[in-house]
């Protein structure tokens, strides 16, 4: 996100020190802006140490012979080292820097560091009339050393928006007019061969020492969006440009034609080389959106470098801002032979504008694609779809996705609608209240044998269909208790529990029941994620021999089939060897299904659909206690003709299992084993009697399928939006319909990739950008081959 700093010096100089100023600073989604207040002390040593650092920098450039392309007066210093001057050039920095960062502009410092962030780009505006404050090497402030994308710009501290008129620019390429004056001693064919080199992009107009009537009437036409100068001006007479030889001419005498070309959309004006701060003043009486200058006078080939690479990144994509810092440090590189000509090149803009950027102007078509010139953008996309999709199922079958895929599962269920609760269901829970009533007395585990029997009694009263006891009763009934045993035996409706030995957990396993038949035991196992989280239904499996418990179906199964054959529906499996109950078939889980991958799909495995009520899958049914049954607090029509489901709650039973809904401080809610049983049954009974469905998934195929179609939309993207801006609402807008669609397609029971077709969507983007970055760059690396003659 781009953000914008104004800093404002307010009255005072650097020899009293500034006592009221403030910094504003705006975030491009957010019109209203956050001010800071401070003031900076007295510096009066830094107009000393730069008015002697100009003294020596024109006397170097006058020993050294550069060839340049401002005329200036004839140099107070005679003598000048290279090491005195670097010596001088440190000193200068350092005091900019303690000033900067004393105390009393702490807070405005402080502050700024504390709401931007390094890797966004920081338009960073200091407003001030102060010729001296303006010449300083702002750039210096170890702040901009720390935030790489933020650049410097000056404002006068009045400024108004230009005004605009309704002409508009025909054509679709940025429009320069490009002025060549006076080149005695200079060379400004290689400014001509650089514009050229841009009639891909821009369509440019060239002057080559011109008469001022002809000037004139260039400015007087229609849709100029760059103004570049190059050529000799004079520091002697503010605003003198050489047109020619023998002609000069001030820029109050272009006033009106100026004036015109900036309400017919002049955005930026570049003098590459002139008295650039004197300029500026006239220029921003104007109120023209941006003028780049020289702070100095500039040697040929310095101005002809900045030139370059400013016009190579602007032209590439890049911000006007971020094209200048980039064109402005690769000045360093000669440095060596030409000092200081990364301090040379400075931004004057009015904060009222917006900021040029290159692709902005067209005739309503895409110019260029922005960052995809000369491509065929669209076989490119569809073959780096291709790849990334091929990349990313990849990956994915191998697993590596599984953790962040099974999180977006979660998300998508906790996000669905209530359903309400299961009315043929009823839990009996036993809280830690029950384990105080006096017919728990004698218990040996969370139900006595007195307790039970009274509850099955009760049921057996209120006329329940089927009972599910899912509690441990792996010891036989208490003799005197021989009515208990006999109704485990013969009660056709009641099912009891029983647990799998399992090796891999050393676990032994738990019995069933004594008195209770094989074709009535359930097991209670279930199928946990790496995280813990139970999101699969384990409805049957083949217990090996050596296992306490041989019940080849889960308690809900059972409790489900009973339940369903008083109605005439019955289970069986089809050729295929998938589980049928009615006319619904039960998909078995394979090892690659969905989101789960190289997942043990070991018995029977379906995926489980939760049912929630009120937010929660704890009332997927209603709940009475066993103090309210054996109480007789507990009406007919709760009961008859429902399952019952018997189990404990209390949290000492430590019987809970972990879901994919959200609990306190973030972290999974867990749930009571009876609870959890109840969603199996509901699961089970929801899909054969309602038509509910159960949770699938596509093919393979179409997976894929699925994915490359946003993979192809991220590349689509980044193609055809024109500024960062719009790409990164598109791209949210786009990731936005993703998941009402992945949403909408999961409450209906199609768990399609989430996650993979966001990678998709964002890799093929970056992609994008990447070989589009690497275009420019080897437009770069051609440029840069062009050979210089030295000056």
């Amino acid at each position: 996100m781009n953000k914008l700093v104004v800093l404002s010096l307010g009255n005072g100089d650097l020899g009293n020190g500034f006592g009221a100023v403030t910094a504003q600073l705006w975030e491009q989604s957010d019109p209203n802006p956050m001010k800071f207040t401070g003031c900076l002390p007295a510096a009066p040593e830094i107009p000393e140490l730069y008015r002697h650092w100009q003294l020596l920098y024109k006397a170097l450039y006058q020993r050294l012979d550069w060839c340049p392309r401002i005329k200036i007066q004839e140099a107070d210093v005679t003598n000048v080292s290279e090491v005195e001057f670097s010596d001088l050039c440190q000193r200068l920095s350092n005091s900019i820097n303690a000033w900067l960062n004393s105390e009393p502009f702490g807070n405005i410092n402080q502050q700024l560091r504390t709401h931007l962030d390094q890797s966004e780009e920081v338009r960073f505006m200091i407003e001030t009339n102060d010729n001296l404050l303006r010449r300083l090497p702002w750039h210096l402030w170890k702040f901009f050393e720390d935030y790489p994308k933020a650049e410097v710009a000056l404002s006068a501290p009045e400024y108004q928006p230009p005004k605009k008129s309704n002409v508009q620019t025909p054509g679709s390429k940025v429009r320069i007019l490009a002025i060549l004056g006076n080149s005695q001693g200079i060379d400004t064919g290689k400014d001509r061969v650089f514009l050229e080199q841009l009639s891909d992009k821009a369509s440019t107009e060239f002057l080559v020492e011109p008469q001022q009537d002809k000037l004139n009437d260039q400015l007087w036409k229609q849709g100029w969006d760059i103004l570049f100068f190059a050529g000799h001006s004079s520091s002697k007479e503010k605003g003198l440009l050489q047109l020619n030889q023998t002609d000069a001419i001030t820029l109050d005498k272009l006033k009106n034609a100026l004036k015109k070309a900036i309400e017919r959309g002049l955005r930026l004006a570049i003098f590459n080389s002139c008295d650039g701060l004197g300029l500026v003043e006239h220029l921003e009486d104007l109120h023209i959106p941006q003028v780049i200058v020289m702070r100095e006078p500039v040697p040929d080939v310095v101005a002809q470098e900045f030139l370059r690479h400013f016009l190579t990144a602007f032209s590439g994509g890049q911000s006007l801002y971020a094209s200048v810092r980039e064109a402005r440090e690769r000045l360093e590189r000669l440095e060596k032979q030409y000092p200081c000509a990364a301090w040379l090149p400075v931004i004057c803009t009015n904060p009222a504008a917006e900021a040029m950027t290159w692709p902005e102007k067209g005739d309503g078509r895409k110019r260029d694609r922005s960052l995809l010139p000369k491509w065929h953008c669209l076989q490119t996309v569809l073959l780096l779809g291709v790849v990334v999709t091929s990349a990313i199922m990849g990956v994915r079958h191998l697993g590596m996705l599984q953790a962040w895929e099974l999180t977006a599962f979660d998300q998508l269920m906790r996000s669905r609608p209530d359903e309400g609760q299961d009315p043929r269901l009823l839990i009996v829970t036993i809280t830690e209240n029950d384990f105080q009533l006096k017919e728990q007395k004698q218990r040996k585990g969370s139900l006595s044998d007195i307790a039970l029997v009274q509850l099955l009694e009760k049921l057996k009263t209120l006329k329940a269909r089927t009972i599910g006891l899912d509690i441990y009763r792996d010891y036989p009934v208490d003799p005197k208790q021989a009515d208990l045993a006999a109704r485990m035996q013969t009660q056709e409706n009641l099912f009891a529990i029983c647990k799998v030995r399992d090796r891999e957990a050393n676990h032994p396993g738990i019995s069933p029941p004594p008195n209770v038949p094989k074709e009535r035991q359930g097991f209670s196992d279930v199928v946990k994620d790496p995280d813990g989280v139970l999101r699969r239904h384990l409805l049957a499996m083949k217990p090996g021999p050596t296992s306490p418990c041989t019940a080849p179906y889960g308690l809900s199964a059972q409790l489900a089939f009973h339940y369903l054959e008083a109605e005439g529906i019955s289970a069986n499996y089809t050729p295929q060897g998938d589980l049928q109950v009615g006319n619904v078939v039960f998909k078995r889980l394979q090892a690659h299904t969905g989101g789960y991958q190289k997942v043990d799909a070991w018995g029977y495995q379906i995926l489980l659909n939760y049912r929630s009520y009120h937010h929660t899958p704890l009332e997927v049914a209603p709940t009475v206690t066993l103090a309210e049954v054996l109480n007789n607090q507990v009406k007919p029509d709760q009961v008859k003709g429902r399952i019952v489901l018997i189990g404990v709650t209390a949290e000492s039973a430590h019987d809970y299992i972990p879901t994919p809904y959200s609990g306190r401080q973030g972290f999974y809610q867990e749930m009571p084993g009876v609870i959890m049983q109840a969603q199996m049954v509901s699961q089970i009974l929801s899909a054969v009697k309602d038509g509910r469905p159960l949770l699938r998934v596509w093919p393979v195929w179409g997976e894929i399928l699925w994915v490359w179609s946003w993979s192809f939309v991220g590349g689509i993207l980044v193609w055809h939006c024109q500024s960062r801006l719009h790409l990164g609402l598109a791209a949210g807008a786009a990731l936005s319909i993703l998941y009402v669609v992945c949403f909408g397609l999961f409450t209906q029971g199609i768990w399609i990739p989430l996650v993979p077709s966001v990678l998709a969507l964002v890799v093929t983007g970056s992609s994008v950008v990447v070989y589009a970055t690497f275009r420019t760059t080897a437009t770069v690396a051609y440029t840069d081959n062009f050979e210089r003659s030295p000056k």
